[in-house]
């Protein structure tokens, strides 16, 4: 099953002059699978962020599509958008992006309760989720008493915590040393292989990249190379498509 569908994607920044327009990402085609980790990587300024949003329905393309489980995001109202975020996507920053007024629990269970579930409910799942990502201990604890890794496994389990469709990552170890960086992989390994979490990640890393099926490489905001797991590299088209 296709979970995220992306058609001939372009993203264009105006700057006010005409040839100072900034175009971002230039008609990317890509699929992801339920169960699968695809991995985006390329120098900084390639687009790989742009794409990632894009896919995310954090930003809207200036052409072109996204689907989400055979849904137009393109078609959206910003409410029904932000309902679809809510409800079918997982996001995970380089910078964690947790409140630090809250606890670790009531971070976790933040898009729940935005969702309108009961705060008995929230409470109940935030508990179970950090379990699941090593963080039973420190549910009560604030994001300031935190280390960097647990930090980053606190945001994957806001992430995951309404189980999405998509997870998107965008660097999730790029804020890390290289022991909290492996920790993170493996739980993110771990979530794709026993709940079947679909994941597309941003990286400059290759030891993240090389936990995923595809590796595409970017370059000036298009996809430019396509290589496997097995190391079998795939045919791009001009136009960018995978």
């Amino acid at each position: 099953m296709i979970v995220l569908d992306v058609r001939d994607v372009y993203k264009t920044y105006v700057r006010g002059l005409r040839d100072a327009d900034v175009v971002a990402v230039r008609g990317v085609t890509l699929k992801l699978a339920a169960g699968e980790i695809v991995a985006v990587i390329g120098s900084s300024g390639c687009g790989k962020s742009t794409l990632l949003h894009l896919c995310g329905g954090m930003d809207r393309p200036t052409h072109g599509d996204v689907r989400i489980e055979g849904r137009s995001l393109t078609t959206l109202d910003d409410d029904q958008l932000t309902r679809v975020r809510r409800e079918q996507i997982g996001f995970v920053f380089q910078f964690f992006n947790l409140l630090p007024t809250l606890t670790v629990a009531q971070n976790i269970g933040l898009p729940l309760l935005l969702a309108g579930q009961t705060d008995a409910e929230v409470a109940r799942r935030a508990v179970a989720v950090s379990a699941r990502v090593g963080l039973s201990h420190r549910i009560e604890h604030y994001p300031q008493q935190l280390s960097g890794g647990e930090l980053q496994r606190a945001a994957i389990a806001r992430a995951i915590i309404h189980t999405p469709s998509v997870l998107i990552a965008d660097e999730p170890t790029g804020n890390l040393d290289s022991e909290n960086g492996a920790r993170v992989v493996e739980l993110l390994l771990e979530l794709n292989q026993k709940f079947g979490v679909a994941i597309l990640l941003a990286t400059h890393d290759d030891m993240v990249a090389s936990v995923a099926q595809r590796v595409l490489h970017m370059q000036d905001g298009r996809l430019v190379r396509v290589v496997t797991a097995t190391g079998v590299e795939s045919p791009i088209d001009k136009g960018g498509k995978s």
